[in-house]
């Protein structure tokens, strides 16, 4: 069962209209959520098919490594705790129980954190491929899950709130993806289990800090993120219970409210958890036709985005978020190599803009999203069968890319998830037609007026900058296509159907429509032109400046000289078309820069000391 939010608002729970004017630059009018256009739809995962290219080969490489891993050491500390029959290995690193924990190495961290995670990528996997092994192997991890449910669980844990939000959530995609009838009892059984070891609310971190705790990591959970997944239980048919709860946990006085009102409280934050929790603003729009709740996501997102940012889309050095004016961002060149929380990071950020170009239609999230994906996430390590996860994204002066210290931490939960979801980002919805959003090698099928429709997308962008879509239909049909032509596009851009220019001058920052009779064979052509720009980290480092080409940020490896002329790196060039390699001409010698994606074991930089 699903409930769209104009049946919430037809029922009457929309917000009254409320004027924020005048609250400083973020600031928004609220309006009855029933005046905002119905979101867009997602597609299933199975009517988006990755094609060949970097991002279906990080899907199936997580995908082969998630089916391969033992049951029975993914289930060892639930069993343990239990008191039931416990074979099978232990996962090691944060993953295990042990009593001998210290913040030196970390082990026994979080037990289990991440079960509900890797249960709801391999069911995204099952959805988008079919793979009978993969609902099999979903279907016993619930099983074996429910025997082991045990209140023992949660005693001494610090993450009672984030471990159930991950296993709530691998519960909901076994039952909704996977085909597991028995998920909702198994989540209710694991919400009635849980519940004495929340707070009563969505508690922020300052006064978890204020109440009596063991040590400094009991401190650390994230009840405030609960309200997604609650809501999204209750809007697949687990229980009113899930709806009440979500209202209850809403960080609302401390965050969502401030936010809403044009307040920026993001600094000092821990930045992962909270851009999570912008989604749990959003699920409060669809599901309470809450309109305060869309502006509050709205502007946490634009403060992110203009205060937060590196030039690759990443955010939060050191995991926190940094006060604006205070220069922090430059700051953190020299002083950490924890740049970005990338694999979690990524994660997050991919919700939070579905979500908000769902709701909004605004292209920008999508120009968002992009960057993250080129210049972040497809440049990740390879997750290593034994736990080795990529964690950080590097951006200091003297950058490397290296795995985590400890074996299987948060990102390696939220890798397998993100790249499933690759393929419902691609595309999306609406009343009258479908958007396309990332242009990326893949195919969505879908039925428009009854007749089955397809639009294969072959591309190497955005190494060339171009990609082509080709129409195949039963039947001759109307629909409009809307294509994205991200902000930084040139004036140069063009779009071609069947070889003639279809749109004139197709507008940066906005969706293109194209709107005729398509038959099967139709193709659309799009011509991108890029141009290199430069981007600095921040106000109070206007020298420190990063080269970026539509949406990828370049990085200098080898030699590189102490400082650089804006000319010389506005004309770098790309070695040869489809290169990943570029080169600039400096007064000292030749400069190269790669985007993260093809940067190996050398080292890099992504900020160089740019002359005016």
């Amino acid at each position: 069962m699903t409930h769209s939010r104009r049946n919430f608002l037809k029922a009457g729970t929309a917000v009254a209209a409320v004027s924020m004017a005048g609250k400083g630059a973020a600031a928004r009018v609220f309006a009855d959520a029933s005046k905002e256009p119905a979101p867009l739809a997602q597609f299933g995962y199975g009517d988006v098919e990755l094609l060949e290219g970097p991002m279906r080969a990080q899907f199936d490489a997580n995908h082969a490594l998630f089916l391969a891993l033992s049951e029975d050491s993914l289930l060892k500390p639930f069993r343990e705790r239990a008191g039931l029959p416990a074979p099978g290995e232990d996962m090691g690193g944060w993953y295990d129980w042990y009593d001998g924990f210290t913040l030196q190495n970390m082990h026994g961290f979080a037990p289990c954190h991440s079960f509900g995670q890797y249960v709801s990528g391999l069911a995204r996997a099952y959805a988008a491929t079919g793979d009978q092994a993969t609902q099999a192997k979903v279907q016993r991890l619930v099983k074996g899950y429910a025997a082991a449910i045990s209140p023992n669980f949660y005693v001494g844990h610090r993450f009672p709130a984030y471990t159930y939000d991950k296993i709530a959530l691998g519960l909901i995609d076994a039952h909704t993806l996977a085909g597991d009838a028995s998920a909702f009892d198994v989540l209710n059984k694991t919400l009635d289990t849980v519940t004495p070891f929340l707070p009563s609310r969505g508690l922020s971190r300052e006064e978890q800090y204020a109440r009596p705790h063991k040590d400094e990591t009991f401190c650390w959970d994230e009840p405030y993120t609960l309200p997604e997944n609650l809501f999204l239980a209750y809007r697949h048919g687990a229980g009113d219970r899930f709806r009440a709860m979500g209202v209850r946990y809403l960080a609302d006085d401390w965050y969502f409210q401030p936010l809403a009102h044009g307040e920026n409280v993001l600094p000092g934050k821990h930045a992962y958890s909270h851009v999570n929790a912008m989604s749990s603003a959003m699920q409060a729009y669809l599901v309470l036709g809450s309109a305060m709740h869309l502006t509050a996501a709205k502007n946490g997102f634009d403060f992110l985005r203009t205060t937060q940012s590196f030039a690759t889309g990443g955010w939060g050095p050191e995991e926190q978020f940094r006060a604006p004016g205070s220069g922090e961002m430059g700051e953190s060149l020299t002083k950490t190599h924890a740049s970005f929380e990338t694999p979690c990071g990524s994660y997050a950020h991919f919700k939070i803009t579905r979500y908000l170009l769902r709701a909004t239609r605004d292209s920008r999230y999508g120009d968002s999203m992009e960057r993250v994906l080129y210049s972040a996430i497809l440049g990740a390590k390879p997750l290593e069968p034994d736990g080795r996860s990529f964690y950080y994204s590097d951006y200091n002066e003297n950058a490397h890319k290296f795995y985590h210290p400890n074996k299987w931490p948060c990102c390696s939960g939220t890798f397998p998830q993100i790249t499933a979801d690759y393929g419902i980002s691609a595309y999306f919805r609406g009343d009258e037609g479908v958007y396309v959003n990332l242009f990326v090698p893949s195919r969505v099928r879908w039925a428009q007026g009854g007749t089955r429709v397809a639009l294969t997308q072959r591309t190497e962008y955005p190494y060339r900058p171009e990609t082509e879509i080709e129409v195949t239909t039963a039947t001759p049909c109307r629909f409009p296509l809307y294509l994205r032509i991200p902000a930084w596009a040139g004036a140069g851009t063009r779009i071609a159907v069947n070889g003639k220019r279809a749109v004139d001058g197709p507008e940066p920052g906005r969706f293109a429509r194209l709107d005729r009779t398509w038959a099967k064979g139709d193709r659309i052509e799009i011509e991108f032109e890029m141009p290199l720009r430069l981007e600095a980290v921040d106000p109070q480092h206007p020298r420190l400046q990063a080269l970026v080409y539509g949406p990828l940020a370049l990085f200098s490896v080898g030699e590189l000289p102490a400082s650089v002329k804006r000319q010389e790196l506005l004309q770098a060039a790309q070695v040869s078309t489809g290169s990943t390699d570029w080169q600039a001409k400096t007064t000292a010698d030749t400069l190269t820069l790669r985007p993260f994606p093809a940067i190996q074991d050398e080292t890099y930089r992504l900020y160089l000391d740019v002359e005016a």
